[in-house]
């Protein structure tokens, strides 16, 4: 009978761990912010990669952007495809645990579409697919910079 308690307790234990490290997984490290979005509280470090991140997004697009008004479609499989799901690799692990779920998924559907354009260009080359593609993309670009935001670490004293 002692067993079968202390089984239980452990169980339990590990359903509520389990629990909490689910919802820190969804809700990320986040609080409110005085502007109406959320604020993504992240290391000085973290924060630099992410933006380092949407300016690496900004960049493509521009670049893929141009591209297509060239009509070099070859040209625009390969950045696109640079800034799709390959690039993720070199996201660090630990930053994901901190990222609000809409975030990450924002996130994801980014890279995504931008698979979603090298596909275009490398299959049918057809520019207005791949611009309207492009267009889509933008949409989550502006939705996650009207929904969150990173603000400057606090000076810890």
């Amino acid at each position: 009978m002692k067993n079968v308690k202390v089984l239980w307790t452990v169980i339990i234990l590990l359903l509520g761990l389990s629990g909490f490290l689910v919802n820190k997984f969804i809700s990320g490290s986040v609080e409110p912010s005085d502007d109406g979005r959320t604020a993504v509280i992240l290391t000085k470090d973290e924060r630099n990669f992410v933006l380092d991140e949407m300016r690496a997004f900004l960049v493509s697009v521009q670049a893929v952007s141009q591209a297509i008004t060239e009509k070099d479609m070859n040209k625009v499989a390969e950045l696109s495809h640079k800034a799709g799901m390959a690039a993720e690799a070199n996201n660090p692990g630990s930053l994901m645990q901190k990222l609000p779920i809409g975030m990450k998924k924002l996130g994801f559907d980014t890279r995504k579409q931008f698979d979603a354009i090298s596909e275009i260009a490398t299959t049918s080359k057809d520019a207005l697919a791949a611009r309207k593609q492009l267009d889509t993309l933008m949409q989550n670009c502006i939705a996650c910079h009207v929904t969150y935001r990173l603000p400057e670490e606090k000076n810890q004293q």
